[in-house]
Parts: structure tokens; C-alpha cells; sequence
């Protein structure tokens, strides 16, 4: 599965463009982590958000240095969907159509209702579907119109 992102917008692969890209799949089976792995050429500023069942969370920030990888959640994936939101130094944005809450500095927010009632930045995160049996999954930020397997 592929996720193609320009700032702004997430597309189908084959719509890939000379925009940011985000590729998406599955780590391999001896980790159960939810990863991010940066191989752009700047560093990236990535937000998480997901559901428990009952509550969402948002949370960030995680700083990603170019062509390193950070682990965001330990452990088998609890949830089937997550959600990211990323921007680089230069300005860059892989973002959705998901709004959640958000603030400048480090956070972690419950609901995503009433964000700017409630104090926050309301940002729209794109959607990341790990399937219902993957117990780890990793998201790869891309650029220049290439995305790996």
C-alpha cells in the first residue's frame, strides 16, 4: 500500500508527482512497533494521533533527523488505523483530512473535539491503515517522486 502526500493533499500512487511522497508498509515480522523512518534530506517533525476504543489521543513531537527512523508506539499495534501528520524544515507537510488537536510544543491530548475551545491547533492528519492482524507496521516520508516497497 502507498501513500503519495503534496502538501496539503494525500492521493492515490498513481497519481505520483514530484511533491513529498509518504510510502507505507510492513516492517518486518521480528519488531512489533509502529515506526516512522525519515529519508528525506531535512528533519521532519512528526505528530501521531489514534483511538483506544473509546478516547482518541494525539501526541508529538517526535523529531526525525534525515534517514533515521523513530519508533512511535512499542509493542504490538493496538489499533487497526492510525494517523500522522509530518512537516519538514522547509516548510514541507504530509497531512489529511482527519483533524485533530495539536499545539506547538511537545503534547499529548485527549479528544478531538473543540480543539481551539479547548487551547489547540486543530491539524488534519492522514490516515494509516495497518490492517487488522498487523501487530507492527512502519511509514516511510519520502521525496522527489520515489517511493520504495
Amino acid at each position: 500500500m502507498i501513500l503519495t502526500g503534496a502538501r496539503g493533499r494525500i492521493t492515490p500512487a498513481p497519481g505520483l508527482g514530484l511533491g513529498l511522497l509518504a510510502a507505507v508498509w510492513l516492517a518486518s515480522p521480528a519488531r512489533a512497533d509502529f515506526r516512522l523512518c525519515n529519508t528525506t534530506a531535512n528533519r521532519v517533525s512528526v505528530a501521531l494521533a489514534y483511538t483506544d476504543g473509546s478516547t482518541w489521543v494525539s501526541e508529538g513531537w517526535w523529531n526525525v533527523k534525515p534517514d533515521a527512523c523513530e519508533t512511535l508506539v512499542r509493542g504490538p499495534l493496538a489499533a487497526e488505523f492510525y494517523y500522522l501528520y509530518a512537516m519538514d524544515e522547509r516548510g514541507g507537510e504530509w497531512r489529511g483530512k482527519a483533524f485533530m488537536c495539536t499545539r506547538d510544543r511537545e503534547f499529548r491530548i485527549l479528544g478531538r473535539e473543540d480543539c481551539y475551545v479547548r487551547g489547540f491547533d486543530r491539524t488534519g492528519f492522514f490516515e494509516v491503515d495497518t490492517g487488522k492482524e498487523a501487530k507492527n507496521w512502519t511509514v516511510q516520508l519520502t521525496e522527489g517522486g520515489q517511493a520504495r516497497p
